[in-house]
Order: C-alpha cells, then structure tokens, then sequence
C-alpha cells in the first residue's frame, strides 16, 4: 500500500488498496443521477468499515458485531474500529448498545447492502468477464465500489444480468 494522508484506511484483508477519490470527490468530477435518498457521505475508509459490519453480520446472521470481529476482518487496531464506529454513528449509520456490540440502523443497513452489492458485482464483473484473478478482483472491486454512481452501478448490474453474470450467488466472500 503507498502512503496517504489517510492513515485509518484499513490495511488488512478488507479493502486494502491504495486510495481512490471518496465518492464525494467523484461525484464532484461527474454528475451522477442523484439518489432518493442519498446517504450523508462517508469517506472510503469508514464506508469499509460499514461494509465489514455488513459482511460479519451475513456471515454470521447475527444482527450486531463485536468491534473485535471488525478489527479482525480488516486487519486493524481496535482503536481504529473504534473511532471509526463513533464517526458511523454521528452519521446515524450504527448504533452500539452499553455492552459495545454493533447494530447497524436502517439507513446504515441500506447503505451498507449497496456497497456490499456494489462489491459483488464488480468483483463478478472483474473475473467473469475479463478474466482477473479472484484475489486481484477482490482488491481492485473494493477500490471502484466507492467512486461509482448509483447510474453506472445500476448500468453494470443491467450488464451482468444481460450477460447471465451470476453477482449474488456468493453472499459471504
């Protein structure tokens, strides 16, 4: 990874990469067909940090996470989770009970399933249909997931699905 002045970007086997511009930073090189509701904005870090929770709760269909579990899947302190859950939950993304188990709220839920979707797709898009090895998909799908539109996003699903490219068979990796 190069250095950045983003220095609480997870670093582990979440999304790793080196930085790409925040969706607030692509949205201002483009115009995106604005959203219903479009969520408050999250810098790509704390969107990984969303999209973790998203990935635990799934995969242990569970409804709230331990801020441990979080630091595990990315590869970070717990210090980072934590300043990283305080800043979700100013945005109203998570709520987080006395015992420090996270839950996210619906909007976070909604927020989360989309870039978790997002992920999905590119990730599908990246090694069925040009040929990219799993692991590089992975990592280059977690950099794109957040600087795409909603348009473009809801246009590559179209894709895939005119493709017959399988993007929700595999909810939990």
């Amino acid at each position: 990874m190069r250095a950045s002045s983003r220095s609480s970007r997870p670093s582990g086997r979440g999304c790793a990469a080196p930085r790409c511009p925040t969706r607030t930073e692509a949205a201002e090189r483009s115009d995106p067909v604005p959203e219903v509701n479009p969520p408050k904005p999250l810098s790509m870090a704390n969107e990984d940090y969303l999209e973790a929770v998203w990935r635990i709760m799934l995969e242990r269909d569970d409804d709230s996470v331990r801020s441990v579990d979080v630091a595990e899947l990315l590869g970070v302190s717990k210090a980072s989770v934590n300043k990283a859950i305080s800043t979700l939950k100013d945005h109203g993304y998570v709520e987080q009970n006395r015992y420090g188990r996270v839950a996210l709220t619906e909007p976070g839920r909604r927020y989360a399933a989309r870039l978790w979707r997002c992920h999905r797709a590119l990730r599908a898009f990246l090694t069925s249909d040009l040929g990219v090895d799993p692991a590089v998909a992975d990592g280059e799908a977690c950099e794109m997931e957040h600087a795409l539109s909603q348009d473009t996003m809801d246009r590559l699903l179209a894709y895939l699905e005119r493709e017959g490219t399988v993007v929700d068979g595999d909810l939990d990796g």
